[in-house]
């Protein structure tokens, strides 16, 4: 017994505890938690896109974020962005950039951006940390959203930089709001999900997805509808509609004083 308490009382008895207690927690950990992105992939199937969106992304993506996507002085990290980050900048031609400027602009897709590229290249981002996923069909459907709903979400998140039609409009420091009528509703939703660029995240818990799929179902519906009084101009907005008023206005008028004028010369 005495034998026994001695043990006890050894000075590395503790540190055994500890150990055994760590590892204990370890392997409790492995066996319960979920794999990560890599493991996931090749548990699927998708090895080969991991592998193949690596030599795109060494290709095309490493001179500005590094060649393990850990970012440089010419762009960010990239571990951690997730698919939906990837599809966004790719599909629409942002990704990989033209140049340095103070906004990446959309542009026309290079000949190796193909659907299967671009999930091949999400396949091996979201194989580094994970983020956040691409929208199902079903989630950017427009015809299961509600217009109405939408328009008023629109209007109280959206206006101050992208209009209340979504024509865009000028920020600070030469950036700019796009014009959302190019943007596909899965682009939409992306961005809404990554904050691209000057965009604020608007993550599920900010927006529900349904009411994402609300928005997207008011910008849809504005881009269909009609401009009866004439000329849209835009859809900018009163300033630009006063603008054209004024000028079209005073060059009216001064054309028809100086008809007057000659008119009267000639009498």
């Amino acid at each position: 017994m005495n034998s026994i308490t001695a043990r006890r009382r050894h000075p590395l008895a503790r540190l055994a505890v500890v150990a055994l207690a760590l590892g204990l927690l370890g392997g409790g950990y492995a066996l319960f938690a979920p794999s990560n992105s890599a493991d996931a992939a090749i548990a699927s199937g998708k090895a080969d896109d991991v592998a193949e969106g690596k030599s795109l992304f060494v290709a095309h993506c490493s001179s500005c974020h590094g060649p393990n996507a850990e970012g440089t002085t010419m762009g960010p990290p990239l571990v951690g962005v997730g698919a939906a980050a990837v599809d966004f900048q790719v599909s629409s031609g942002r990704m990989p950039a033209a140049g340095p400027g103070p906004q990446v602009q959309r542009k026309p897709l290079g000949e190796w951006v193909t659907p299967e590229a671009i999930n091949q290249l999400s396949a091996y981002i979201m194989s580094l940390g994970g983020g956040p996923q691409r929208p199902t069909p079903e989630m950017v459907d427009p015809a299961k959203g509600d217009a109405a709903k939408g328009g008023e979400l629109f209007r109280a998140n959206c206006i101050q930089c992208h209009n209340f039609v979504g024509a865009g409009g000028a920020l600070t420091y030469g950036k700019h709001a796009p014009n959302l009528n190019e943007a596909t509703p899965e682009q939409i939703y992306e961005a809404m999900v990554t904050g691209p660029q000057a965009m604020p995240v608007f993550n599920d818990s900010i927006i529900t997805p349904e009411e994402k799929r609300n928005m997207i179902a008011y910008i849809v519906q504005m881009r269909e509808l009609q401009d009866p009084g004439g000329f849209g101009l835009g859809r900018i907005g009163p300033v630009t509609e006063g603008l054209v008023v004024w000028i079209a206005g005073l060059s009216f008028m001064s054309m028809t004083a100086i008809w007057i004028t000659a008119k009267k010369r000639k009498k």
